[in-house]
């Protein structure tokens, strides 16, 4: 196993107690070992419809044999433009132009190369400030790492970030959160925290102001009630652009197409990736305003790049012969509501709360089909509790997402209410095992 340096793991750990899947298919995993793992996580925020859809499966086999792929600098392919077409349909308000990318953190830079586009096309080029938030996360590209703002993260490559960023304050607050059912009622003054950044670098110089609608990676911090709209009349009032990195929200999660759609406050770029194609292949894809777009197209010249940026596999051929099987299996299935139109959010937040008489539990939040369980940490080391249960539950049949002592989840929104059972069951089995 030594040959593999794996992401975002401790491999030394991981390589001397591997823990390995083989298999899938709908809302199980299969171990190595032949146990069958309820999948708690929709594999990693990105699994919406299940696994090994057949849909899905045969689109990608029937294109990887018919073009397996071509370039997307200067020519096309028919399925990249029905791919976009299929998601701008679904997508909200003016968030009618779609640009490829490869994954979330690609899609997070192109946001912002995007922002500072639009600007020097306008003629303020200047307006080179971006605003992120404390605890946020955005991928691992070195824009993402700089507007993102969980310390871990970005202490080993401090001094390469971007320079002219700011932070807004997070939003969790458990004093007065403590196990909100959905949006908390208090915290729509912190995106006041806004015009302070805005007196220190004046608006002139702020680009765009990114966060994500719900914090999910840091442990699924939802916003409270009012703060998402102050940002959007915050931005409208400064001439900021608001980003949403849907990354983690988009495609159902918060039974609608879209955060945006769900929590009703409109950005003017949306990052997305993940669901896009049910995480089969690789695909971002950011979603920009109509005149946006028109007006970085017509600051350039006759026959001229408008925007220099792109990668090999934007609009990759089985990504977007992917994309197009899952959206219209989404719309079959009517996933993309299912979450509120059979109350799946309701019989969700009821069982994650019954946990709160659970051992070590310090907090419990959710909102759509995303939850997290927030214990106390353990006095030899802040995470270690967090790992501990991670581990109970693959041992008793069920996948969950640690970060630090908070455990995440989010299945896929294929998953009935006996699976939501068996869920919170393995969870406060794993609570009462763990010291």
């Amino acid at each position: 196993m030594q040959a593999l340096w794996m992401p975002f793991t401790a491999n030394r750990a991981f390589k001397n107690a591997p823990r390995l899947l083989v298999q899938a298919s709908g809302m199980h995993y299969r171990s190595d070992d032949g146990r069958q793992i309820l999948d708690g996580v929709a594999g990693l925020w990105c699994v919406n419809a299940g696994h090994c859809r057949e849909p899905i499966t045969r689109a990608i086999q029937e294109q990887a044999a018919r073009m397996d792929y071509a370039p997307s600098f200067q020519l096309g392919h028919p399925l990249e433009f029905e791919a976009a077409q299929v998601l701008s349909d679904i997508a909200p308000g003016r968030l009618k132009r779609v640009f490829f990318t490869n994954s979330g953190s690609e899609s997070v830079d192109t946001a912002l190369k995007i922002a500072l586009a639009y600007h020097r096309a306008r003629g303020q080029g200047h307006r080179n400030v971006f605003v992120g938030r404390e605890r946020g996360y955005h991928g691992v590209g070195f824009g993402g790492i700089s507007v993102g703002g969980i310390p871990g993260n970005r202490k080993v490559f401090h001094g390469a970030l971007l320079p002219n960023v700011d932070h807004l304050p997070h939003t969790h607050d458990l004093e007065h959160q403590g196990f909100s059912r959905g949006q908390p009622g208090w915290g729509a003054h912190l995106a006041d925290e806004l015009e302070r950044i805005v007196q220190l670098h004046d608006a002139s110089n702020i680009a765009a102001v990114i966060v994500e609608p719900v914090a999910g990676s840091t442990g699924v911090l939802v916003p409270p009630q009012g703060y998402l709209q102050r940002l959007r009349a915050l931005c409208d009032k400064h001439g900021l652009l608001l980003v949403f990195d849907e990354v983690i929200t988009g495609y159902g999660r918060l039974g609608a197409p879209f955060a945006a759609q769900a929590l009703g406050v409109l950005p003017d770029i949306m990052v997305t990736a993940k669901a896009v194609n049910n995480g089969t292949v690789p695909l971002g894809a950011v979603f920009v305003r109509e005149d946006l777009v028109d007006t970085v197209l017509d600051a350039a010249a006759e026959g001229a790049i408008e925007l220099p940026h792109g990668y090999t596999y934007s609009g990759h051929p089985l990504a977007a012969a992917a994309t197009l099987a899952t959206q219209r299996l989404y719309a079959e299935e009517g996933l993309l509501d299912r979450v509120r139109r059979d109350g799946l959010d309701s019989y969700w937040e009821q069982t994650l709360h019954a946990l709160r008489d659970a051992p070590h539990v310090r907090d419990i939040r959710n909102i759509g089909l995303m939850g997290a369980v927030e214990l106390q940490a353990r006095a030899d080391g802040a995470g270690l509790r967090g790992q501990e249960v991670f581990a109970r539950c693959f041992a008793l049949g069920a996948l969950v997402r640690y970060t630090g002592d908070t455990i995440a989840l989010s299945p896929p929104l294929i998953i009935e209410r006996a699976q939501i059972d068996q869920l919170a069951e393995t969870l406060r089995r794993a609570l009462l095992d763990t010291r």
